[in-house]
């Protein structure tokens, strides 16, 4: 019977292109993957790896075993997932990767919950954009992501993945309060080409919804945080597109613009279909969707 362990560390080195990269994925050396494969190819009688250089690569067979791990890891993955479920217990540890923003403004309260309610249950946050996220959740190396999605930049949700809509989220032009919009009630982005934009950096998804709909234009300053993008902004150092659930409060010497129509991305949770049975899934979910109707509640009486 092939080990479970050596068809991992296979499968890691197919994922990662190198034993290094497997070895750091797995959390172990990189002579512990050697031999691990190397134990492998002597339990099937089948050279697996060949060098390459000063790295290795698959031979035709371990492409084939590789696959064949894919599917036999995910197997595991819902065996272990319908075992949790009937337990019925939310227990054990579970990672959320999230963009900056939810991991400020709903993160905290979903986490809080979680601890209250299940205090078996471990959890942790990984910060960053969604195209990492979604990465690290088919790596699994996450359980749990919160994305944001916008439609000019949609996501791609790779195989095996199933998600579902949080929330939508609107977007409002900040500008200067002495600046030639502040008055206007709403204008549309296309009035704006000339200005001198803050945006997120480049990379950033924010960034790419920006210049997709603003072809040509070309931020001064590059900033990741939406709450010194502001500072900026009341520093009269150029205009902002800013999220509504990034707006805890608002600096002095800034105003809000409306825009036509406006910009709105899409909240999405996003987890693999073979740990949907997993209770600890299953109650993060709840309690995101519970941080979100918090928000929702709090900005309609702002």
């Amino acid at each position: 019977m092939i080990d479970l362990g050596r068809l991992r560390a296979l499968h890691a080195v197919a994922s990662y292109g190198s034993v290094l990269a497997a070895s750091s994925a797995l959390h172990c050396t990189p002579s512990a993957v050697s031999q691990q494969i190397g134990k492998l190819e002597r339990e099937t009688g089948t050279t697996l790896v060949e060098r390459d250089g000063r790295g290795v690569r698959l031979t035709e067979a371990g492409h084939v075993l590789a696959r064949h791990a894919e599917s036999v890891l995910s197997a595991v993955d819902e065996a272990e997932a319908a075992l949790a479920a009937h337990r019925d217990t939310v227990t054990g540890r579970l990672t959320v990767a999230s963009f900056a923003t939810a991991a400020r403004a709903l993160l905290p309260h979903a986490l809080h919950r979680l601890a209250a309610g299940h205090p078996g249950l471990a959890t942790g946050i990984v910060e960053g954009n969604p195209h990492e996220g979604l990465d690290n959740l088919q790596r699994g190396h996450v359980d749990l992501c919160v994305l944001d999605d916008w439609p000019e930049v949609a996501l791609r949700y790779p195989p095996g993945i199933a998600h579902l809509e949080l929330g939508r989220d609107v977007a409002d032009l900040i500008v200067p309060s002495g600046h030639r919009l502040a008055g206007r009630s709403r204008v549309r982005l296309s009035a704006t080409r000339d200005e001198r934009w803050i945006s997120a950096p480049v990379g950033a998804i924010c960034h790419e919804w920006l210049v997709r709909v603003l072809p040509g234009v070309a931020p001064d300053f590059l900033v990741g945080e939406f709450e010194t993008q502001l500072t900026l902004v009341a520093a009269g150092l150029g205009i902002a597109l800013v999220p509504r659930l990034a707006r805890s409060a608002l600096p002095a010497g800034v105003s809000v613009v409306t825009v036509a129509p406006p910009p709105t991305r899409r909240v999405v949770l996003a987890w693999r279909e073979a740990s949907a049975a997993r209770p600890a899934i299953g109650a993060a979910i709840e309690a995101l969707r519970e941080a979100w109707a918090g928000y929702e509640a709090r900005a309609a009486a702002a």
